[in-house]
Protein backbone atom coordinates (compact mmCIF):
# COMPACT_ATOMS: atom_id res chain seq x y z
CA UNK A 1 0.00 0.00 0.00
CA UNK A 2 1.14 3.43 -0.78
CA UNK A 3 1.40 6.10 2.03
CA UNK A 4 0.13 8.68 -0.13
CA UNK A 5 -3.26 7.08 -0.42
CA UNK A 6 -4.13 7.12 3.21
CA UNK A 7 -2.66 11.19 3.42
CA UNK A 8 -4.75 11.98 0.86
CA UNK A 9 -7.74 10.62 2.26
CA UNK A 10 -6.84 12.24 5.70
CA UNK A 11 -6.60 15.52 3.67
CA UNK A 12 -9.80 15.18 1.91
CA UNK A 13 -11.43 14.19 5.28
CA UNK A 14 -10.11 17.15 6.93
CA UNK A 15 -11.27 19.28 3.86
CA UNK A 16 -14.78 18.27 4.25
CA UNK A 17 -14.63 18.18 8.02
CA UNK A 18 -13.75 22.26 7.66
CA UNK A 19 -16.36 22.58 4.90
CA UNK A 20 -18.81 21.48 7.04
CA UNK A 21 -17.35 23.54 10.45
CA UNK A 22 -17.25 26.40 8.11
CA UNK A 23 -21.04 25.71 7.28
CA UNK A 24 -21.60 25.52 10.79
CA UNK A 25 -20.51 28.56 11.98
CA UNK A 26 -21.22 30.71 9.22
CA UNK A 27 -24.69 30.03 8.19
CA UNK A 28 -27.82 32.21 9.38
CA UNK A 29 -29.97 31.15 12.40
CA UNK A 30 -32.90 28.77 11.47
CA UNK A 31 -35.33 30.81 13.10
CA UNK A 32 -36.38 33.74 11.26
CA UNK A 33 -36.64 36.88 12.63
CA UNK A 34 -40.92 36.92 12.37
CA UNK A 35 -42.59 39.82 13.61
CA UNK A 36 -45.67 38.83 15.80
CA UNK A 37 -48.80 40.28 13.77
CA UNK A 38 -50.58 41.76 16.50
CA UNK A 39 -54.27 42.58 15.13
CA UNK A 40 -54.52 45.98 16.03
CA UNK A 41 -58.23 46.49 17.58
CA UNK A 42 -60.37 49.51 17.47
CA UNK A 43 -59.88 50.85 21.34
CA UNK A 44 -63.09 50.26 23.33
CA UNK A 45 -64.35 53.61 24.03
CA UNK A 46 -65.98 53.42 27.19
CA UNK A 47 -68.97 55.30 27.13
CA UNK A 48 -69.35 58.29 29.75
CA UNK A 49 -72.04 58.41 31.55
CA UNK A 50 -74.33 61.55 30.75
CA UNK A 51 -75.14 63.24 33.84
CA UNK A 52 -78.58 63.94 34.25
CA UNK A 53 -78.93 67.88 33.47
CA UNK A 54 -76.91 67.19 30.10
CA UNK A 55 -79.69 64.79 29.41
CA UNK A 56 -82.30 66.88 29.91
CA UNK A 57 -80.82 69.56 27.37
CA UNK A 58 -80.59 67.08 24.87
CA UNK A 59 -84.83 66.54 25.49
CA UNK A 60 -84.96 70.74 25.28
CA UNK A 61 -83.10 71.23 22.59
CA UNK A 62 -85.41 71.67 19.78
CA UNK A 63 -83.13 70.09 16.89
CA UNK A 64 -82.95 66.48 18.47
CA UNK A 65 -84.10 64.23 16.38
CA UNK A 66 -86.21 61.18 17.45
CA UNK A 67 -82.93 59.09 17.81
CA UNK A 68 -81.49 61.27 20.10
CA UNK A 69 -84.22 61.41 21.95
CA UNK A 70 -84.82 57.53 22.50
CA UNK A 71 -81.09 57.37 23.27
CA UNK A 72 -81.02 60.15 25.93
CA UNK A 73 -84.42 58.49 27.22
CA UNK A 74 -82.65 54.96 27.28
CA UNK A 75 -79.78 56.11 29.57
CA UNK A 76 -82.30 58.42 31.81
CA UNK A 77 -84.08 55.03 32.40
CA UNK A 78 -80.92 53.19 32.48
CA UNK A 79 -78.61 54.99 34.82
CA UNK A 80 -81.53 57.46 36.77
CA UNK A 81 -84.18 55.26 36.48
CA UNK A 82 -84.70 54.15 39.75
CA UNK A 83 -86.84 57.18 41.57
CA UNK A 84 -86.38 57.87 45.62
CA UNK A 85 -89.24 55.92 47.72
CA UNK A 86 -92.29 57.92 48.44
CA UNK A 87 -92.83 60.00 51.44
CA UNK A 88 -95.63 58.31 53.20
CA UNK A 89 -98.70 59.05 50.67
CA UNK A 90 -96.52 62.05 48.94
CA UNK A 91 -93.88 61.82 46.20
CA UNK A 92 -90.92 62.42 46.78
CA UNK A 93 -89.39 65.72 45.74
CA UNK A 94 -86.83 63.80 43.22
CA UNK A 95 -90.15 62.60 41.13
CA UNK A 96 -90.57 66.66 39.38
CA UNK A 97 -87.55 66.01 37.64
CA UNK A 98 -89.44 63.14 36.00
CA UNK A 99 -92.11 64.92 35.27
CA UNK A 100 -90.33 67.68 33.76
CA UNK A 101 -88.56 65.01 31.36
CA UNK A 102 -92.07 63.45 30.63
CA UNK A 103 -93.50 66.89 30.17
CA UNK A 104 -90.26 68.11 27.70
CA UNK A 105 -90.56 64.97 25.83
CA UNK A 106 -95.00 64.56 25.38
CA UNK A 107 -94.14 68.39 24.05
CA UNK A 108 -91.08 67.95 21.94
CA UNK A 109 -92.06 68.34 18.29
CA UNK A 110 -89.67 65.25 16.98
CA UNK A 111 -91.68 62.98 19.41
CA UNK A 112 -93.57 60.05 18.71
CA UNK A 113 -95.95 57.90 20.42
CA UNK A 114 -93.93 54.99 20.80
CA UNK A 115 -90.85 57.19 22.12
CA UNK A 116 -93.55 57.78 25.01
CA UNK A 117 -95.02 55.20 25.32
CA UNK A 118 -91.83 53.34 25.81
CA UNK A 119 -90.11 55.86 28.05
CA UNK A 120 -93.36 55.79 30.18
CA UNK A 121 -93.50 51.42 30.47
CA UNK A 122 -89.59 51.73 31.57
CA UNK A 123 -89.74 54.52 34.29
CA UNK A 124 -93.03 52.47 35.51
CA UNK A 125 -91.20 49.43 35.34
CA UNK A 126 -88.95 50.46 37.91
CA UNK A 127 -90.66 52.01 39.96
CA UNK A 128 -94.41 51.04 40.44
CA UNK A 129 -94.79 52.43 43.44
CA UNK A 130 -95.19 55.63 41.07
CA UNK A 131 -96.85 54.08 38.36
CA UNK A 132 -100.21 56.07 39.15
CA UNK A 133 -97.78 59.15 39.06
CA UNK A 134 -96.03 58.64 36.10
CA UNK A 135 -99.54 57.84 34.16
CA UNK A 136 -100.73 61.52 35.66
CA UNK A 137 -97.83 63.11 33.88
CA UNK A 138 -97.97 61.86 30.86
CA UNK A 139 -102.03 62.51 30.47
CA UNK A 140 -101.09 66.37 31.36
CA UNK A 141 -97.91 65.89 29.18
CA UNK A 142 -100.21 64.83 26.27
CA UNK A 143 -102.82 67.56 27.11
CA UNK A 144 -100.72 70.25 26.98
CA UNK A 145 -99.26 69.57 23.41
CA UNK A 146 -100.20 72.63 21.27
Amino acid sequence: MNITTPILMIIVLLVVLLILVFMLVARPSKKKHVQKRTIKQPPVEKKRVRSFDELVAVLKKKTSGADELRDALHEITGSYGKITPKLGARVHPDFDNYMLVILLICRHRNTNKNIILDFDRALSGRNPEYKREISDAVQKGLNSRG
